[in-house]
This record gives structure tokens, C-alpha cells and sequence, in this order.
């Protein structure tokens, strides 16, 4: 594929939307993309790798870094969880000739989509079928209690009203459906 017309690719949905599925695919089909870690606070699930799938810091680090404006965004997306993209893992990867791309929550994509107008960024709302289909996505993942799924929905629900904010908006209501059109939206700015 030929230049990269896109600085940053920035990919955001509600939880349980299937963003990481689909990022996952993102990274196999254009490998011009880097996966950006993002630093959080929560504690790791099983299986997840600091340094691969989250910087995890305390929150003595997270705050240390904000102090210090490390940030390109930061987020407290949940009570007392901290999420944020740190300025040295996007100078990293333009730095190995490649494209960030980034996992981020509706505000933190807002606030890049600020930073880096619509010539350098492209970004992609990943939107749910339903809250229902949702809530039901986030019990079979069985990995939080009611109250987290409760948040979960709820903050899913305020997400939604920022959808005209992106460039595209992709529903994944039959997962195959949507990576075709990502595919689609993304090959149309790395070709």
C-alpha cells in the first residue's frame, strides 16, 4: 500500500461494542498501523501484558505524568480509573515510520480529533445495534458485576450523543459486516 495520508487513526465505541475485535483485525490487514498503548490505573484482566495491552501505573504514576504534561489525552472514563495516551508512545511509533493507531474513549477521541484536525486524524465511531444488544454483550463477557455493567451502559448511553463528532460511524451489528466496511473507510486513506 502506498503513503500514509493519515497521522493517527483513532478508533472509539462503548464498551462491549467489539472495538478490541476489531482493532485486533485493523492491525493484521494494515500494517502501516501501530497498536498505541494506553496508560490506565485499572488493574489487569487476565491475560493482559503491561507494556503490550496497557501501561498499567498507579495512580501516584498517572498523576506524576499529568503534572508533567506527558498526556496527549487523559481520561477518568471510569471512578477512579484512569486512562490516557502518553505523548512518547505516539512519538514511538511515528518515530518507526508508522501510523498510531488508537483505542480511545468518545472523550479522549474528541479531545485528539482537537489536537490533530480531520488532515491528520481519521476517526471511527464504532456505534451498537442497541443498548439492549449491549447489555447483553457486556453479561456474556461475564468479567464485571451488575454495578460495572450498570456504568458500563450508562456511560454508553452518553457516548452516543457524540457520534456526529467523528468522521465515521461503523455499526457492528454482524461483526463481518463491519470489519468489510472499516476495511473500506480505512484502505480509502492509506491507498
Amino acid at each position: 500500500m502506498g503513503s500514509v495520508k493519515a497521522s493517527l487513526v483513532i478508533i472509539s465505541a462503548p464498551s462491549g461494542a467489539g472495538k478490541t475485535t476489531i482493532v485486533k483485525h485493523i492491525l493484521q490487514t494494515f500494517p502501516q498501523l501501530t497498536f498505541s498503548i494506553s496508560a490506565t490505573t485499572r488493574k489487569k484482566r487476565e491475560g493482559e501484558i503491561d507494556g503490550v495491552d496497557y501501561y498499567f501505573l498507579s495512580q501516584e504514576q498517572f498523576q506524576h505524568h499529568i503534572n508533567n504534561n506527558d498526556f496527549i489525552e487523559w481520561e477518568m472514563v471510569y471512578e477512579g480509573k484512569y486512562y490516557g495516551t502518553l505523548k512518547t508512545e505516539i512519538n514511538r511509533i511515528w518515530n518507526e515510520n508508522k501510523t498510531p493507531l488508537l483505542e480511545v474513549d468518545v472523550k479522549g477521541a474528541i479531545r485528539l480529533m482537537t489536537e490533530y484536525k480531520d488532515s491528520e486524524a481519521q476517526s471511527l465511531f464504532i456505534q451498537i445495534p442497541s443498548i439492549a444488544v449491549l447489555k447483553e454483550r457486556l453479561e456474556k463477557r461475564a468479567s464485571e458485576d451488575a454495578a460495572t455493567i450498570a456504568a458500563r451502559i450508562e456511560k454508553a448511553t452518553y457516548e452516543l450523543q457524540f457520534v456526529s463528532h467523528f468522521n465515521h460511524v461503523v455499526v457492528n451489528d454482524k461483526l463481518d459486516n463491519c470489519l468489510h466496511e472499516v476495511e473500506q473507510i480505512l484502505t480509502k486513506h492509506f491507498l
